[in-house]
């Protein structure tokens, strides 16, 4: 993968926008990552409970996961306002030029907690619906797990199902090369390293960014709170972090960090299989570190001279909004209003913003979904070795594939 990253790379960059030519191989990549997507979160959920044999320790697994993820994000969010305030990026904007673009209101808080709870599971299933799918996957585990021992036939039909998708994404993961050269190809080739010279200090402080978040943060977490090397984590997580990067997914990495999680980092099925799921709409590292920098852009942008109480109003909207951010390419830009209206933003100067934005996301989309990526397997990590549940031999080992 790292080769068909390089190489996609490198042939972007020579043929220009004739790489749109083999996109269509990296979409078919993505379209069967996505295809695996719901019944491997309905599975891994519905068997990862059931396997708890205590009701309480769902509780204690789920209780540590919430607070880990918005604790993370909440860092996150800290180092893109802090990021913004030092490079400045929206000083001495001009938006001539910039065509207004409205991409539709974000929903409400009550209105995305509403949706978690499906009216038809089945019909979640089918649109793939994933706030709505672990609800329904939660409910159905916690019902096999207090049945108990009369249920056992049906908890181990769905280990039997989790195992299956398992299998399938490592069949899957074979054309990963290939559909990581197509997608880079394609983004090189289409809009290229060009791309942040028009935005470069937000690049760089997103880059810069992302690295603190990854390199320290996250690694502080597994050197300080876990109490483990960082060495074998960043190692055994590149299939995870290159599939982040080269999809702009949360969603499509899901069944690559499933695996990663449990067969390199020694991470019980058990842990892997409530975390990661909950990871996907709830751990949006990058997605709150990149709106917490475009706030900072937009009111230098607009000159609002943001006080004390606004800085803190804006870090608590960008928590919210990057939980209920859906776990797909460019959704951040969807929150972006209601993070602005904060420091008196119309509609308009949000359009505007959006308008200069949305040409060159591709390609920041892409850096940020990494920390979102790491981010999950870090409290994987974490809680699993919290919870008895790491096999630290499995985890300081190499990999053998």
């Amino acid at each position: 993968m790292l080769l068909g990253l390089v190489l996609g790379t490198a042939l972007g960059l020579v043929i220009g926008e004739q790489a749109m030519g083999i996109k269509w191989v990296g979409d078919l990549f993505v379209r069967l990552i996505r295809m695996i997507v719901t019944p491997l979160v309905f599975f891994s959920i519905v068997s990862g409970i059931a396997g708890m044999g205590d009701v309480k320790r769902l509780g204690s697994i789920g209780a540590k996961t919430l607070v880990m993820y918005l604790a993370l994000t909440a860092v996150a969010v800290s180092v893109g306002l802090s990021l913004g305030t030092l490079f400045q990026p929206g000083a001495g904007m001009d938006f001539v030029g910039t065509s207004p673009q409205v991409l539709g209101a974000a929903p409400t808080l009550g209105e995305y907690l509403m949706s978690i709870v499906p009216l038809n599971p089945f019909a979640a299933l089918n649109e793939g619906n994933i706030p709505a799918i672990i609800f329904f996957a939660i409910l159905i585990g916690l019902g096999i797990l207090i049945i108990g021992e009369p249920a056992a036939p049906a908890a181990r039909l769905f280990q039997i199902g989790s195992d299956i998708m398992l299998v399938l994404v490592r069949v899957i993961m074979e054309l990963a090369p290939f559909g990581v050269f197509a997608l880079v190809a394609w983004v090189m080739g289409t809009s290229g390293p060009s791309t942040f010279v028009h935005v470069f200090l937000l690049a760089v402080a997103l880059v810069l960014g992302c690295a603190i978040q990854t390199l320290i943060v996250h690694g502080g977490v597994i050197r300080l709170i876990a109490g483990l090397p960082v060495v074998p984590f960043f190692r055994d997580i590149a299939d995870a972090v290159i599939v982040a990067f080269s999809t702009s997914s949360s969603a499509a990495v899901l069944p690559v960090a499933m695996r990663v999680a449990e067969k390199n980092l020694g991470v019980s099925h058990t842990v892997a299989s409530t975390t990661l799921p909950l990871g996907t709409t709830l751990s949006m590292d990058g997605t709150a570190l990149y709106v917490a920098l475009l706030a900072m852009f937009s009111a230098q942008a607009f000159g609002v001279d943001m006080t004390a109480a606004q800085y803190l109003m804006v870090g608590l909207v960008c928590v919210v909004v990057a939980v209920g951010t859906a776990p797909v390419p460019s959704a951040s830009l969807f929150m972006l209003a209601a993070v602005l209206q904060v420091i008196g933003l119309t509609a308009e100067q949000t359009a505007l913003v959006v308008g200069f934005i949305l040409p060159f996301d591709r390609i920041l989309d892409m850096t940020r979904t990494v920390p979102n990526a790491t981010s999950d397997l870090v409290v994987a990590v974490t809680v699993a070795k919290w919870e008895g549940e790491l096999d630290e031999v499995a985890y300081r080992a190499k990999p053998v594939e």
